[in-house]
């Protein structure tokens, strides 16, 4: 899915990465905690979240994600904006809530983040 089909459905506003809505999503990663999002993500995803502080940029930086939504109509800040354009991570927003976010992104097809492997030992 592209990021400008992605914007039609979740009927999202493009803050910054214009020139970027041609990429291609596959997976999702959601959370507002940064600490499973950096367990559980994977290059060129897209990041829904409804934690909105520069932290959230730096994350994606360092993840290579693909594209941050934030959910239930929170809006990027000047400061978040300039990172995410010198980063060149597009910033979106959508009023729709994370549970209904995450849906119609899975109904669309895109897929989820799979868990790492855990081992675990019975003594």
């Amino acid at each position: 899915m592209s990021l400008n089909e992605l914007i039609t459905l979740l009927e999202a506003e493009i803050h910054c990465g214009q020139d970027k809505m041609d990429s291609e999503i596959s997976h999702v990663c959601a959370g507002d905690l940064m600490s499973d999002i950096l367990m559980f993500s994977q290059p060129h995803a897209l990041l829904l979240t409804g934690l909105v502080n520069i932290q959230v940029v730096r994350t994606a930086e360092m993840l290579d994600i693909a594209a941050v939504v934030f959910i239930r109509g929170k809006k990027p800040s000047e400061e978040m904006l300039e990172l995410a354009r010198r980063k060149g991570i597009p910033l979106l927003t959508t009023n729709k809530t994370m549970y209904l976010s995450c849906g119609l992104l899975y109904e669309a097809g895109l897929k989820d983040i799979p868990l790492p492997a855990v081992k675990t030992e019975l003594k």
